[in-house]
C-alpha cells in the first residue's frame, strides 16, 4: 500500500512512519507547514520540519513539504478569533484535524496516488461486523486522542491508518530510542501551535480584534466586578473575573459577548440537567439514546441520552453536569467507540 504519513517532527508520528516501513508499505513522510508565525508548542515551528526531515532520512523515506498556510488560516485561525469574539470557547485542534490532515492532506493524497494517509495519533480505527468503521480509543488511556477525531466519516476512516493505536506512550518512546530516532526523548507538543508561551492568548487575539472591557454581575443582575477582555472569558472561569472574595467561590456560569456581560456564580449555578448542541456529525448513520459522552480531550465520558432538537441535538445527563463552554465538543461513546459528536451551545 502506498501511504503518506504526516510527520509533524515528534515522536509518535516518526514511529508511525516506522512501523508503516516494517510492514512493507510504500511510505512518504509529509509534513504540513501551516503556521507561518511565530510558534514555541513543538508542532508548528522550523525545528519541528527539520525534525521531521531528518527521521525520515534516517528511515530512508523521501520527505516533502505541503505548504497550507492559507487553509490553516481560513478554516483554524480565523474561526478561533470570530469564535472568542462571539462569546464562544474554541477548540482549533479539532478544526484543524477536521480541515486540513483529515481533509486537504488526504485530498492531496489521492491526488498523488496514494491509498492512504496515516497519522500518530494514539486512537484506533475499528472494523464493525457491518463492514462499517469507526474510531476506536487508543491503547494508552492517558494519550488517547479518539475525541479529537470524532469528525472522522466513513470515506475517511476507510483510507486513514493510526499505527500507534494498540501502543502505549512508553512503548512508543522504547521503540523510537532503540531505533535511533532523534525524537526518542522530545517532550510533546503542548497548547495552541499558534499562541506562544511569550505572546499568550490575549495578545495574539489583541492584534486581531479589538477586544472589549465587559460587567460581572451576580445572578440578580447587580454588578460586582468587571472583566479587561469579554473575548477572553470562557464557562466555568474564575480567576481573572475581579469579584470581590470574602464568600464562597463564583465561576462564569454565563457570557453575553453582545451585551459584554459575564454572569457568575457559585459552584450549584455551573450546574445543569440538560446541555444542548447543534452540527452534530457521526461516524455512520446517526446512534441517538443512551451513550457515554465526553466534553474535554482528556476528560472522563459521562452517561447521557442523546436526543434529536430540531436541527441540533441535547444531551440530557443522568447526574447534574458543569455546563460546557459554547464551541467546545461533545463526543458521544458506545464504550470505546466513537459514534459522533456536536458542538455546545
Amino acid at each position: 500500500m502506498r501511504v503518506i504519513v504526516a510527520m509533524s517532527g515528534g515522536v509518535d508520528s516518526s514511529v508511525a512512519a516506522a512501523l508503516l516501513q516494517q510492514q512493507g508499505h510504500d511510505v512518504v513522510g509529509v509534513t504540513m507547514r501551516l503556521w507561518g508565525g511565530e510558534s514555541d508548542s513543538g508542532c508548528c515551528s522550523v525545528s519541528d520540519v527539520d525534525d521531521a526531515r531528518r527521521v525520515a532520512d534516517q528511515l530512508d523515506l523521501d520527505h516533502h513539504v505541503f505548504n497550507f498556510g492559507e487553509d490553516f488560516e481560513r478554516h483554524v485561525v480565523a474561526p478561533y478569533v470570530a469564535d472568542h469574539v462571539a462569546g464562544r470557547t474554541p477548540n482549533p485542534c479539532i478544526e484543524c484535524n477536521r480541515h486540513l490532515k483529515f481533509d486537504a492532506l488526504l485530498a492531496r493524497a489521492a491526488t498523488l496516488g496514494f491509498d492512504a494517509v496515516a497519522t500518530g495519533h494514539h486512537a484506533r480505527v475499528v472494523t464493525r461486523p457491518d463492514g462499517t468503521f469507526r474510531v476506536g480509543r487508543g491503547a494508552d488511556r492517558a494519550k488517547d486522542q479518539s475525541y479529537v477525531l470524532h469528525m472522522l466519516d466513513q470515506p475517511t476512516l476507510a483510507r486513514t491508518l493510526f499505527p500507534l493505536g494498540d501502543r502505549t506512550k512508553a512503548d512508543v518512546r522504547a521503540l523510537a530510542a532503540e531505533l535511533g530516532l532523534r525524537t526518542a526523548t522530545k517532550p510533546d507538543s503542548q497548547d495552541v501551535c499558534f499562541i506562544t508561551s511569550t505572546e499568550g492568548r490575549a495578545t495574539f487575539l489583541g492584534r486581531r480584534v479589538a477586544l472589549t472591557p465587559g460587567r460581572v454581575v451576580d445572578e440578580a443582575g447587580t454588578e460586582v466586578g468587571q472583566v479587561p477582555a469579554i473575548e477572553l472569558v470562557t464557562i466555568g472561569q474564575r480567576r481573572g473575573l475581579d469579584a470581590p472574595g470574602g464568600g464562597p467561590p463564583r465561576y462564569a456560569v454565563s457570557v453575553d459577548a453582545a451585551t459584554a456581560t459575564v454572569t457568575v456564580g457559585g459552584p450549584e449555578a455551573l450546574l445543569t440537567d440538560v446541555q444542548a448542541a447543534v452540527d452534530p456529525v457521526w461516524a455512520g448513520r446517526p446512534v441517538l439514546g443512551a451513550a457515554l459522552v465526553q466534553c474535554s480531550a482528556h476528560g472522563t465520558s459521562e452517561p447521557a441520552i442523546v436526543e434529536p432538537d430540531g436541527t441540533g441535538l441535547v444531551v440530557r445527563w443522568q447526574q447534574p453536569h458543569r455546563r460546557i463552554a459554547a464551541g467546545q465538543s461533545l463526543v458521544f461513546y458506545d464504550d470505546d467507540e466513537v459514534l459522533g459528536g456536536a458542538t455546545a451551545c
